[in-house]
């Protein structure tokens, strides 16, 4: 192995430097990708990349959104075939040219956008294609059933197998996608974003497994936005930007502000912007108090129980919880995502009593939603940019019933240049936009209806560092122009930095709350994991003290 903080790998150590088998052992090349191109039409998105990973190792792949790394983790498994350059396995030459050739390879591939099928259960879907037999040639669905429960398991997930998997959240089909991963016989397993919709007790449950399987000698290739989790997971980095191979470091003595400035390609100096506001905060937009929401297993609905929160102009509260604790929930129901009778409770927008019917009623009454799931939720994938960034605010662009061609695309144009959606043109495909810009075309769409209360549940899931500082800008400016913003994330030091207030969630309910600069990590995980849950706590009471159990009102 190269020795100092920049490597460039191509072949398997040996002392010959021919491409003979490694010797086998802990630490040997596993894995060698070397100049790696790919095109697509009018696009070079790969240029002569290289990628090592050994036996054993946690080996991350950085890079900002539209950088290569899910292109080049494509060609590993086998789902673009066409591409230039030499994969190794154990030294020995392989070509991939279909996602079933990487699996027989012992390659298997959990991508950034799910890919489950939605109408299958969840034991059809580990299976998919590898259905265990019986002695008679039929399909052995008891040993089906024992080994899904006890991959799930493993995953820390009590689902029943035999669940259709539309009915679990996003979170819930990720964990799915790893336990159909540790189905098969793994040499190299690859993991696009997997914590992107996980918890922090969920993240840890994932990093059990995958030390599992390094110790077993698997190589793990790690694609995260989330920079903090490499101090803890990765043994490497390898940097990608715009489709070329910039550099590898061993994580050990790297500090974030370098992989940082390699990503990008240049400093960036605040990640977190938000301040504490001079003013402080402004009138109540609004008060909810008392909600409840009936559970529908079916649907993979948490329930809520006398969920209380208030967030008035120019604050951001957020909302912190494990998976099921009935976040989205929560944004949902103040949103009219529910049926009326299944939400109970008082909500007050803006000091008027207010009953959520439905979202077209929420935006009319100046609500907007940024889903947790853009693709599924949010956005229209087929149709284009300007499409989508004006889908919920035609009636702003109506004369005599007909809407102004010229005054939507002038406030989608706008949007575009506001937010720095890279796109070649307003009539541009959404689905052939980064994720990153993806997100944005969805806060687009939700600025353009010009509303004073503003839902995010996940903003900034999936996305890179740098999309994720210009998001953080763009919440701290609406904030300053008097927004109120409740924001649902997974990622902790985001909350802890965004957010003037945090209430925190467990099992449908309220158990702390805790205001800006009093809480901690340790503190919301705690509260979250609280199964004694407290109701009453209002936004002006006392913060949660980590070592109590309960807040009262002032």
């Amino acid at each position: 192995m190269a020795v100092g903080r920049e490597i460039h790998e191509t072949q398997p150590d040996n002392a010959s430097g021919s491409s003979a088998p490694a010797a086998p052992g802990p630490g040997r090349v596993i894995l060698a990708m070397n100049a790696i191109t790919k095109t697509f039409p009018g696009v070079r998105a790969l240029s002569g990349v290289d990628m090592t990973v050994r036996a054993g190792e946690v080996a991350a792949i950085l890079g900002e959104n539209g950088a290569g790394k899910s292109t080049l983790m494509n060609i590993l498994a086998g789902v673009f075939s066409d591409y230039g350059g030499v994969i190794e396995l154990d030294g020995v030459p392989v070509a991939i040219h279909s996602p079933k050739a990487a699996q027989h390879l012992g390659i298997a591939m959990i991508h950034q956008e799910l890919n489950l099928v939605p109408d299958m259960s969840i034991v059809d879907n580990i299976f998919l294609g590898r259905e265990p037999r019986t002695a008679r040639g039929t399909i052995d669905r008891r040993r089906m059933d024992e080994q899904a429960t006890r991959l799930l398991a493993e995953v820390g997930l009590t689902l029943h197998p035999r669940r259709p998997v539309r009915q679990c959240r996003v979170a819930e089909q990720q964990l799915i996608e790893v336990a159909k991963a540790l189905s098969a016989s793994l040499r190299v397993l690859v993991m696009d974003e997997p914590t992107s919709a996980l918890a922090d007790a969920e993240v840890r449950r994932l990093f059990t497994v995958i030390r599992r399987l390094a110790a077993q000698g698997v190589g793990i290739v790690y694609i995260s936005h989330r920079l903090e989790e490499l101090d803890e997971i990765a043994d490497s980095v390898t940097v990608l930007r715009d489709g070329a191979y910039i550099g590898r470091r061993e994580m050990a003595g790297t500090t974030r502000g370098e992989l940082i400035s390699m990503m990008v390609g240049r400093p960036l100096d605040e990640l977190f912007p938000r301040s504490d506001s001079p003013t402080g905060p402004g009138e109540e937009v609004i008060r909810v108090e008392g909600l409840d929401l009936a559970g529908d297993r079916r649907e993979g609905r948490a329930a809520l129980h006398g969920v209380r929160l208030i967030a008035r102009a120019g604050e951001i509260v957020g909302l912190a919880g494990l998976m099921g604790a009935g976040r989205s929930e929560t944004l949902e129901a103040i949103y009219g995502v529910f049926p009326r009778r299944a939400v109970h409770g008082n909500v007050r927008l803006r000091g008027r009593r207010y009953q959520p019917r439905s979202p077209r009623h929420a935006i009319r009454n100046g609500i907007a939603l940024v889903a947790e799931d853009r693709k599924a939720q949010s956005l229209v994938l087929t149709n284009s940019v300007r499409f989508n960034a004006s889908l919920a605010a035609l009636g702003r662009f109506m004369r005599r019933g007909t809407v102004s061609a010229a005054r939507e695309r002038a406030a989608v144009a706008g949007m575009v240049t506001d937010l720095r959606i890279k796109t070649p043109g307003l009539n541009t495909a959404v689905a052939n936009l980064s994720g990153g810009n993806q997100q944005k075309v969805v806060l687009a769409k939700c600025l353009l209806t010009e509303p004073s209360l503003i839902l995010m549940d996940e903003p900034t899931r999936g996305i890179d560092v740098g999309a994720k500082a210009e998001i953080y800008q763009l919440m701290t400016e609406l904030a300053r122009r008097g927004s109120a913003i409740v924001m649902v994330s997974s990622e902790l030091p985001e909350l802890l930095a965004m957010c003037d207030r945090i209430v925190v969630l467990c099992e449908g309910r309220v158990t702390a709350e805790f205001r800006r600069g009093e809480g901690s990590q340790e503190a919301i995980l705690d509260a979250a994991m609280d199964r004694q849950a407290v109701l009453g706590i209002d936004a002006a009471s006392p913060s949660r003290a980590p070592a109590r159990r309960e807040v009262s009102d002032e």
